[in-house]
């Protein structure tokens, strides 16, 4: 979940449309108090703020969450006005992970996400995963079912990868288009749907763990 708070509604509409066609799950909010209220509710993976806001500017806002234990490493992209020079680099000493200079492009935005959240994503496991009957490993690149050997092709390796890594987690097809085909790729999402079809199938009756969330893309459903 990425949030984006910005005040202008304009803007936050096109950031969340953006985000949410690129395969990211967004939510828009107006103000700080809305930030901080969907904070108790879910913690995001990125955040996008806006300097000027009604009430709270911005990097008050920002040095909220880097004062807190529960928000401090949450990556924070900061959002202000051309020329704004004195808001950057207080931002920046502040805590900001990156700046966008407004008027941005979508796609730009979009680049700058992606670019922080490589930088500050945590490196793969490659410990053993375990949900249920399903144990992947990543070093010796096996997985088994109730001890049963599993023999699954790269892609399909890397989707199930993917799923167990963070389950309960809702993926659009085209994050694990992204995430399994690389960012370049230009094919069709069909694709993940075939994959996780014959991905299912393989897991026998295991396989009924990832559920698909109609009109979204597909989850591993966490154990109870």
């Amino acid at each position: 979940m990425i949030y984006c708070v910005e005040d202008d509604a304009a803007i936050r509409d096109i950031e969340v449309y953006a985000l949410r066609s690129t395969g990211f799950e967004a939510e828009g909010l107006e103000t700080g108090a809305e930030l901080f209220a969907a904070l108790k509710k879910r913690l995001p993976e990125l955040i996008i703020l806006d300097v000027m806001l009604p009430g709270e500017d911005g990097l008050e806002i920002l040095r909220r969450l880097r004062l807190s234990a529960v928000t401090r490493n949450v990556p924070v992209i900061m959002a202000t006005a051309r020329g704004a020079e004195y808001d950057k680099i207080t931002g920046l000493d502040s805590g900001a992970d990156d700046y966008l200079v407004k008027p941005f492009g979508m796609m730009e935005m979009v680049s700058r996400v992606r670019a922080v959240l490589r930088r500050t994503s945590p490196t793969r496991t490659e410990e053993p995963l375990a949900i249920g009957d399903i144990r992947l490993d990543p070093g010796t690149h096996t997985v088994t079912v109730a001890g049963r050997a599993v023999t699954l092709t790269l892609k399909e390796f890397e989707l199930l990868r993917s799923l167990m890594e963070k389950p309960g987690t809702v993926f659009t097809r085209d994050r694990l288009l992204s995430e399994v085909w690389g960012t370049d790729y230009d094919g069709e999402t069909r694709t993940v749907d075939v994959h996780i079809r014959t991905l299912r199938q393989k897991l026998g009756e295991a396989g009924g763990m990832i559920g698909t969330v109609r009109g979204v893309g597909y989850r591993l459903e966490a154990e109870t």
